[in-house]
């Protein structure tokens, strides 16, 4: 049986990438908010937003971020981590940028969003026990297939690394 997982990913620029992921079928992925109802949330402002993302993640045993060049340091991005390790849910992280986009297009490496998460009891960087994988490849082929190969065992580390902390 497939894992519950939630996926984080800054939606405009990353969707057509996470959806790219979320169909692999290695786990079971929550689906993003339509436009028209990411709208109809937003508007009731951020505790609409927090209590959307909530309801997201519950039942899902780990957190799956997304990383294109824009991910790190957004807001809600920034939120997610926070409230998956709080909520003791495997984390993880993935570079998305050399998946094609829908025009065909690849795009530049972003930044490590778990470096802008601060762990309260060590001050520490998230970034010093979450793993970040780049999937290696020149193509937008190869690295799928090297995310579709390695999804599941990278949850399961995940989940397995939190529980020890």
């Amino acid at each position: 049986m497939a894992r519950p997982v939630f996926y984080s990913f800054h939606y405009a620029p990353d969707n057509w990438r996470a959806s790219q992921v979320r169909n692999i079928g290695a786990v079971e992925g929550n689906q993003p908010a339509k436009d028209n109802d990411w709208e109809t949330i937003t508007k009731g402002g951020d505790k609409a937003i927090e209590k959307w993302i909530a309801a997201q993640m519950d039942g899902r045993s780990c957190v799956v971020v997304l990383i294109g060049s824009g991910t790190a340091n957004r807001k809600w991005i920034n939120h997610e981590i926070a409230k998956a390790w709080n909520d003791g849910k495997g984390i993880l992280g993935i570079h998305i940028h050399r998946l094609k986009n829908s025009t065909g297009d690849i795009g530049t490496k972003g930044a490590n969003p778990f470096d802008y998460v601060t762990l309260k009891t060590s001050g520490k960087k998230l970034s010093s026990v979450v793993n970040v994988y780049d999937p290696p490849g020149h193509s937008s082929t190869d690295v799928y297939a090297h995310i579709r190969d390695n999804l599941a065992s990278w949850i399961e580390t995940a989940i397995a690394n939190r529980a020890k902390i």
